[in-house]
């Protein structure tokens, strides 16, 4: 125990009165060694501390982003609303400068969404994912065919934050020919709603 206690410089002072250059050596080799192992160490610990840092800072984005969906799923029924209250808009109502507002109201929040990470899905015309979409209707059409959107669903930045609810083709009467017609007949619907 003594002996471990004994500095670098008694062990060096010990050895130079001997004259033992082998022991000398063997000395630096073992010195060297700790100092090698201290500075391994040393590395790995920063190395610890920036992962560590790394990953609190991921997770301050991920609770950020986490509190940003929660948000916007209270948001959700609003943006619904407005779609509702669109639905019923006759040609007469077009001109109206009140439902214009409102539409505007509508874009408007919706681009305030849009930057930070909220995007509409599209998905008339797609196969249907279980993982992806909620299905509420089936309906003749192309088998596992979305034939058209009850509701619409959304995505925060990759994330789903809430599924459209979807009317499923279930195969049937209707070709694939006539489920097609339907996707165009709805899409022209939607794009003539967003003029």
């Amino acid at each position: 125990m003594a002996e471990e206690r004994e500095t670098f410089d008694d062990k060096v002072s010990n050895m130079a009165e001997a004259h033992d250059t082998e022991s000398l050596a063997q000395l630096l080799a073992q010195e060297k060694e700790k100092a090698e192992r201290y500075l391994a160490n040393w590395q790995r610990a920063e190395a610890d501390f920036r992962n560590y840092k790394t990953r609190e800072e991921q997770g301050k984005k991920d609770l950020v982003n986490w509190a940003n969906s929660i948000l916007v799923c209270d948001i959700l029924p609003v943006l619904d609303s407005f779609d509702r209250a669109f639905e019923g808009d006759t040609p007469a109502g077009k001109g109206l400068s009140w439902i214009t507002g409102f539409k505007q109201i509508q874009k408007m929040l919706l681009d305030a969404l849009g930057k930070h990470g909220l995007t509409e899905m599209k998905c008339v015309g797609e196969t249907f994912d279980p993982s992806l979409h909620e299905a509420v209707v089936q309906r003749d059409g192309a088998e596992g065919l979305i034939l058209d959107e009850v509701r619409k669903g959304y995505m925060m930045k990759d994330r789903l934050v809430r599924a459209p609810q979807v009317v499923v083709g279930k195969g049937g009467e209707t070709s694939n020919a006539e489920a097609a017609k339907a996707i165009e007949e709805n899409s022209i619907k939607e794009t003539g709603a967003e003029k």
